[in-house]
């Protein structure tokens, strides 16, 4: 781009910062020095890397969705959180939010995440131990006590039984006397992500497809701040992928989702917007700097230049980060205070819309609450003393950063060849493939290669093979973990670490008994027969679901009546 052009875009980057809303706050660093809300090339010098670049706030937004940066608007601290009963987690929520939490993400224990009731046989010593229990829409009002849920943005992390939690959700939310249409948060719902690397799905894809389309519509028309899909890239890097694998399977996810969109007769402008973005923030500093900037240049190309989006909310990208489980050690666990402040500032620096920092005791056990109150206040302390949010993008322009910024969309747009092969397009350019193929498939070309690479396990086997070779990489030496292959001496003692009682689960299980005995059973029985018809059928089905949420329907009963209908899905043996 030559120094004309790229004088033009600091002028129309500058119009748009003059007109936005910036907070009040001193923009100066800790010495007193003034700095610029942005920094580039210097005036009057060319710079090819410009026209990939750009400026904050504009196509193809690699620094960043706003011309402010976070000077408009800083992250949302975002802390996840569950555990033990809704009472318990609930208790949780309010020291989080009085803590200065800026909004809430829900965990949910393994029988939930799986549609499982408490009382279920396969639920047995699972009940309340990595999330929140939750049964019917009784537990929802315990969780949300006291917590207007429309003044609050509430993440979900479910996928297999979304639907039906989230149906759960809007049921509490009226007994609130909320209005539905107002409700802002994220459900993660993404069914790709399960079958690629995380396993908890229900039934075979297509029938998650189904409910995934039935949900997008439904939040478009009803509920239009609510995003319906959080494409989750999380699960498959803790899984041991790359971080060119994590961004390539996570944005052809997210492809897939809008190829299901459109496939509905959904405006891309307005559904695009509802679906947003989970990252790993890993302990590879600038790679992951470098792996946030390109994810939202890719998604704005493609949104724009094969999905055809015209309007900039449907080309951005948005996206939540949580620092890097995997990368916790249960040896010295107060390193990982250090592991955790690294890797939030790496997602800082890449310019992360909302941001979940784990805890020091995460390897143990779920969080106590001085565990869960550090990894709040490291991101308070990076918001409020670093001047990270001073500039936007500050690593812009850097070299390195460029360069690795490039090399990783280049790794990314090379997978989706991949997976475009696997559904039988072939050709040089994945954007320019995808386009020109999409009448040929039933919902769309990237889907129909996902759905390949799921059967025939691909995806399960590049991550296995990035992950053996990491695995090896540590045990000969080239790659280090501190406290685990070097620095082994140590005069830290053990933590103490939060413990689940065996009472949760007997709680938990009297209270459900005496729920299904005091609800209306025969209506529970015929929004039941309800929602089996509709899934026979092509009907939406989020309002027969619904409908079962606001009886007391229990998630097991629910799941088990899709289950019976649909089926459950069993993952083929790799061979």
């Amino acid at each position: 781009m030559d120094a004309e052009e790229i004088a033009e875009g600091r002028e129309r980057w500058a119009k748009r910062y003059a007109h936005a809303a910036k907070r009040d706050a001193d923009f100066t660093t800790l010495s007193g020095l003034e700095v610029e809300p942005v920094y580039g090339p210097p005036e009057g010098v060319a710079d090819p890397r410009m026209g990939r670049i750009g400026w904050p706030g504009e196509f193809p937004y690699t620094r960043g969705l706003y011309p402010t940066g976070y000077r408009g608007r800083q992250w949302t601290i975002r802390q996840f959180s569950g555990f033990g009963n809704a009472e318990q987690t609930n208790e949780r929520y309010k020291m989080l939010l009085g803590a200065g939490g800026g909004g809430l993400s829900v965990a949910f224990d393994m029988p939930t995440l799986m549609g499982r009731d408490s009382d279920e046989p396969a639920s047995l010593g699972e009940v309340g131990h990595c999330g929140v229990a939750i049964d019917s829409t009784a537990d929802m009002d315990r969780l949300f006590d006291g917590i207007g849920l429309g003044g609050v943005t509430t993440s979900m992390t479910i996928s297999g039984p979304a639907v039906p939690i989230f149906c759960m959700y809007l049921a509490a939310a009226e007994r609130q006397g909320v209005d539905l249409s107002t409700l802002d948060g994220t459900l993660q719902t993404d069914i790709h992500k399960e079958y690629i690397a995380q396993k908890e799905w229900l039934f075979p894809p297509e029938p998650h497809l189904r409910l995934i389309g039935d949900l997008m519509a439904y939040c478009a028309e009803h509920i239009p701040r609510y995003k319906p899909l959080s494409v989750s890239g999380y699960h498959i890097r803790e899984a041991g992928s790359t971080a060119a694998q994590e961004l390539a399977f996570t944005l052809a996810d997210g492809f897939s989702y809008v190829e299901l969109g459109l496939s509905r007769g959904l405006d891309v402008d307005v559904f695009a917007p509802g679906l947003s973005f989970f990252f790993d923030a890993h302990i590879d500093f600038f790679e992951e700097v470098a792996k946030f900037r390109a994810a939202r240049r890719l998604w704005a190309k493609w949104l724009r230049d094969v999905y055809g989006a015209r309007t900039e909310r449907a080309q951005w990208l948005r996206f939540h980060t949580q620092t890097a489980g995997v990368s916790l050690t249960a040896q010295q666990p107060y390193n990982n205070v250090v592991r955790t402040a690294v890797e939030a500032l790496a997602a800082v620096m890449g310019g992360t819309n909302s941001l979940h920092t784990n805890a020091l005791d995460e390897t143990l056990a779920l969080p106590t609450d001085q565990a869960a109150e550090i990894a709040l206040r490291t991101q308070a302390v990076l918001r409020d003393e670093t001047g990270v949010t001073n500039v936007a993008d500050p690593l812009g322009g850097s070299w390195y950063v460029e360069a690795l910024t490039d090399k990783i969309e280049a790794e990314a747009e090379d997978l989706f060849l991949q997976i475009l092969a696997l559904g039988g397009e072939t050709g040089e350019n994945a954007a320019d493939i995808a386009r020109d193929a999409e009448g040929r498939h039933e919902i769309g070309p990237v889907t129909t290669g996902i759905l390949r690479g799921i059967e025939e396990g691909w995806f399960n086997a590049q991550i296995a093979e990035s992950a053996f070779t990491y695995q090896r990489q540590l045990e000969d030496g080239t790659k280090h973990i501190v406290g685990v292959t070097e620095l082994t001496n140590t005069v830290t003692s053990d933590l103490e670490i939060l413990r689940v009682s065996g009472e949760v689960e007997h709680g938990q299980n009297a209270l459900l008994a005496e729920r299904r005995a005091g609800r209306d059973n025969a209506a529970v029985e015929r929004a039941l027969a309800e929602i089996v018809t509709a899934a026979r059928g092509t009907a939406n089905l989020i309002e027969p679901i619904l409908n079962a949420a606001r009886v007391e329907a229990t998630l097991g009963e629910i799941c088990g009546a899709l289950r019976e209908e649909w089926g459950e899905y069993r993952e083929n043996a790799a061979i």
